[in-house]
């Protein structure tokens, strides 16, 4: 059933099927920008985290590691609350809409790009910010030097953020509400065509979503010897 599944996964993935290239571009819209929006936010923080020494670090560095395993949906729900019509944000009119999507997406990427940013970052070398600030640079300019001496650690948890939303499901299905042509994703398609019995649909989804999870990988370990070497 899976071989057979699979082989006609393909065909649909080779015949244009829109039923099966939509879910893939909205996947790919909505991790991307969700994985933007959080890198935008995370690394600083991360960097910063990783190199800075101040009070109730060690607290923030936890909260951090512990917002890493957040079930996605716990997020979804509270979101949701937040997002529907009663709630706080519920006059944007977010909920069952991409944008919904990106936001839930990106409060799951967030703690992962911080922690693995941090993580990385609390093993860089001290003296290399020292010499920047004895040479006259500012915290935040020595900051930017150590990372961009360390780049392939950003890249790491970029990769990992989008790992993490790309395949997640909860976060999607509550606030995306899998809309056919709208908001049905990757995943949530592969969870729908399943449950109705369409499992070569499910399997060729399924297939998109191995492939660009390796080729995120593969770009990630093209990427860090070269960041590595020109360190």
């Amino acid at each position: 059933m899976i071989l057979s599944g699979l082989a006609d996964g393909v065909r649909m993935l080779l015949s244009l099927d829109p039923e099966v290239w939509h879910p893939i571009g909205v996947s790919l819209r909505v991790s991307l920008g969700a994985c933007v929006i959080s890198a935008a936010l995370a690394l600083p923080l991360g960097v910063g985290l990783g190199l800075g020494r101040f009070r109730g670090r060690n607290a923030v560095r936890t909260l951090v590691q512990a917002s890493m395993s957040l079930p996605t949906v716990m997020v979804g729900l509270v979101l949701y609350g937040l997002l529907s019509r009663e709630g706080m944000l519920g006059e944007l009119g977010l909920l069952y809409t991409p944008a919904g999507m990106v936001i839930g997406q990106a409060v799951l990427a967030v703690p992962i790009m911080v922690g693995f940013s941090s993580a990385a970052f609390e093993q860089v070398d001290p003296r290399i910010q020292l010499t920047g600030l004895s040479l006259g640079a500012s915290r935040l300019r020595a900051a930017l030097l150590v990372a961009s001496e360390h780049r392939a650690a950003l890249v790491a948890a970029v990769a990992a953020g989008f790992g993490r939303v790309f395949a997640e499901v909860g976060v999607s299905m509550l606030l995306g509400g899998n809309i056919r042509g709208y908001t049905r994703n990757i995943t949530t398609g592969i969870a729908f065509e399943t449950g109705k019995g369409e499992f070569a649909r499910g399997v060729a989804l399924g297939v998109v979503l191995l492939v660009v999870a390796l080729g995120v990988n593969l770009l990630l370990a093209w990427r860090q010897p070269r960041a590595g070497g020109e360190a």
